[in-house]
């Protein structure tokens, strides 16, 4: 959870110098360079993408976990991306006196013995990572309600540190929370190994002179995050008790404020929308005859959904469940109302390719918050305060809720799901938009996600 410079800088050092030898060692199989003269300045193309590609997937983050298969799947998918990238730079854009140029095997094969070295180069350093810092705690400082609170989340978000709770001042300690000043004080004499401290409180409630010794930690490698920093860098999401009125006030949320963003994502939304449609086109024809046959018609399902400021739209899918099936609002596990096709269209999300409809009417986005039906949209203003502030942008096809975030039914999940729409209406940015790109075709792939 550190910032690591050193690890980064060791993972992206491991990919260059397994992207100049796997490059070099194929170009000599196939007699294209030899090891007097190496391939050196023209694989800064294919290095460049690698890089590229694995940043959007974290991968040289220490925070990420290299050792899940999830992560396994999505290096694969990212270097996948970055050798159809290299094969389009090196064989349509520079056309000549390129030596990649000569081969695409060199390329692909390059890329294929890349795979593996990169994995395993990252298995290495996460295992020797984890055991220098498995003797290291996350102090929480806050009272016992704010204390269950984050030991809840910790449990949901799978965040398996050592934990330590402390009261922000004597009044508040006890022998199994003790003060955050005796904490602090163990930290600096080293009897206490401390990978970070988590502040529920603001500085007003700690002791003087307290904070003066968590900056002096925080510059010696100790972070101190207040809650809402940490939901923010850590877990990549907006805790919701901080939501107000007010919140929209604060730095961020360039998509909603500046108008340069949305026609910037609106002509992005259009190419992406014209070009999936195109590539998909047979993939939605034969669904659809798969359907009619089960089936019969109609084909097309359409629903009432919410959109950007609120505006009502229909919204088109391929239809997965038996017609005039009704019952439950919410999908179930094992429902009986979905089709054997629609099982499959569903799990594999190419049930969602009519909405592509959708974003070149200019009602949806290929990404941002899920479009939800609109009478459970005035059930959710109902019980959440400002859930309305997902309606800032237009609603997407995928997004940072639906690629983090399982399937689930009810309040409670609503409101887990808007902490990452909140996430992704603040910090939004290209870069993001690329790594929901990525990562929902991990979703597709494997299954995973938000339905």
């Amino acid at each position: 959870m550190k910032p690591s410079p050193r690890f980064t800088l060791a993972l992206i050092l491991g990919d260059l110098c397994s992207i100049l030898l796997a490059f070099n060692l194929i170009a000599q199989l196939r007699g294209i360079s030899t090891w007097t003269d190496p391939i050196l300045w023209p694989l800064l193309v294919p290095a460049g993408f690698l890089v590229v590609s694995l940043a959007l997937i974290d991968g040289y983050s220490p925070r990420t976990d290299f050792l899940s298969i999830d992560y396994t799947s999505q290096h694969l998918i990212a270097l996948f991306g970055a050798t159809l990238t290299t094969l389009l730079v090196t064989h349509a854009v520079i056309t000549s006196g390129f030596p990649l140029h000569q081969s695409r095997i060199v390329t692909g094969l390059s890329f294929i013995l890349v795979a593996p070295c990169g994995l395993a180069l990252r298995r290495v350093l996460a295992l020797r990572r984890a055991a220098v810092h498995r003797h290291e705690h996350v102090v929480f400082v806050g009272d016992e309600a704010a204390a269950r609170s984050f030991t809840e989340d910790c449990e949901r978000m799978g965040f398996s540190r050592q934990l330590i709770y402390a009261a922000a001042n004597h009044t508040g300690a006890s022998a199994d929370r003790p003060s955050i000043a005796e904490v602090v004080a163990r930290i600096e004499s080293g009897e206490l190994r401390a990978e970070s401290i988590v502040l529920r409180e603001s500085a007003g409630n700690l002791p003087d002179r307290l904070p003066d010794r968590l900056m002096r930690l925080h510059f010696a490698g100790v972070p101190t995050y207040t809650l809402e920093l940490f939901h923010e860098i850590i877990w990549r999401k907006i805790p919701l008790y901080r939501i107000n009125p007010i919140w929209l006030f604060q730095d961020g949320f360039q998509l909603a404020r500046e108008p340069i963003f949305d026609r910037v994502k609106r002509a992005s939304d259009l190419f992406l929308a014209v070009f999936v449609l195109l590539l998909s086109a047979p993939v939605l024809l034969l669904a659809a005859l798969a359907i009619f046959a089960e089936d019969r018609r109609p084909v097309f399902f359409r629903q009432t959904r919410i959109g950007r400021h609120q505006k009502p739209f229909t919204l088109y899918k391929l239809r997965t469940m038996r017609t005039g099936s009704g019952g439950a609002v919410y999908t179930l596990p094992g429902d009986k109302r979905i089709t054997r096709i629609g099982a499959f269209l569903r799990a594999s999300r190419i049930d969602e390719l009519p909405q592509l409809w959708n974003v070149l009417r200019g009602e949806m986005s290929m990404i941002g918050p899920r479009a939800e039906w609109d009478v459970l949209v005035a059930d959710y203003e109902k019980h959440i305060p400002c859930y309305h502030f997902r309606h800032l942008v237009r609603p997407g096809i995928t997004g940072w809720a639906q690629i983090n975030y399982p399937y689930g039914a009810g309040i409670d999940d609503t409101l887990r799901k808007l902490e990452y729409d909140l996430y992704y209406i603040r910090h939004y940015s290209l870069r993001l938009d690329a790594t929901i790109v990525l990562k929902t075709i991990h979703v597709m792939l494997f299954g995973k996600g938000s339905r």
